[in-house]
């Protein structure tokens, strides 16, 4: 039932960027991954271990060494394989403070779509949008965005020209609010100030479906009209 699987390869100056799609929502997960094969895991959401299976033998197959997870939120299907995946690297996993009250609620929420779901990962520590973080030598920004949830963030990479944007905007649509902590009001100011402000010819990358740019979104999503 939950075998969909996708991979889209992005190539982007010194950062590249690997994106597959797992679990029942279709969630994108994302390697960002630097010349020297060092990578970052961005929401792990491998619902079982046939998917686990496919993100870790490609990251063995590419010789690729993971050194963090980076979560742009804490929603269940952007943290399903977390746990997994940091005993398997032993690594460590990070999130925004202000999320924390939807990772505690991770088990209620999957109990309430139907879906198994007991071990909530913790985080080694937060991210915080009063910095940049460093991949070796390649640097991305981090971007506050709440109103999908209380601590939602984007990661932007000025060098390739992309945001890697979670659920905060998508292609024509944007993150729902009608789940705890979202906001309806407190997401389109974030999308207004902290999206609309890249440049237009910025990538957008989002936590499901199809990429798109600033410029797109600024011309044709409904929601921003």
């Amino acid at each position: 039932m939950f075998a969909f699987y996708s991979r889209v390869k992005i190539q982007y100056n010194m950062l590249r960027i690997e994106r597959f799609t797992f679990n029942p929502f279709q969630e994108n997960t994302y390697l960002i991954i630097n010349e020297k094969n060092d990578c970052w895991i961005v929401d792990p959401g491998m619902y079982d271990a046939a998917e686990d299976n496919r993100l870790f033998q490609f990251i063995f197959q590419q010789g690729l060494v993971p050194q963090a997870i980076i979560n742009t939120h804490t929603h269940i299907d952007h943290i399903f394989g977390v746990a997994r995946t940091k005993a398997k690297y032993n690594i460590p996993f990070y999130f925004h403070q202000k999320d924390l009250p939807v990772l505690n609620n991770a088990v209620g929420s999957a109990m309430m779509f139907g879906l198994e779901f007991s071990n909530t990962p913790q985080p080694d520590d937060f991210l915080t949008e009063s910095h940049s973080y460093m991949l070796g030598d390649d640097t991305i920004e981090i971007r506050f965005t709440p109103g999908h949830s209380p601590g939602s963030v984007v990661f932007y990479y000025a060098p390739g020209n992309w945001v890697l944007a979670g659920d905060v905007l998508f292609q024509g649509s944007i993150g729902r609010t009608d789940l705890p902590g979202g906001d309806f009001d407190t997401l389109i100011q974030s999308i207004r100030t902290e999206m609309l402000s890249l440049p237009e010819q910025t990538w957008v990358y989002p936590g499901h479906g199809p990429h798109t740019t600033i410029a797109h979104e600024k011309a044709h999503n409904p929601f921003l009209q």
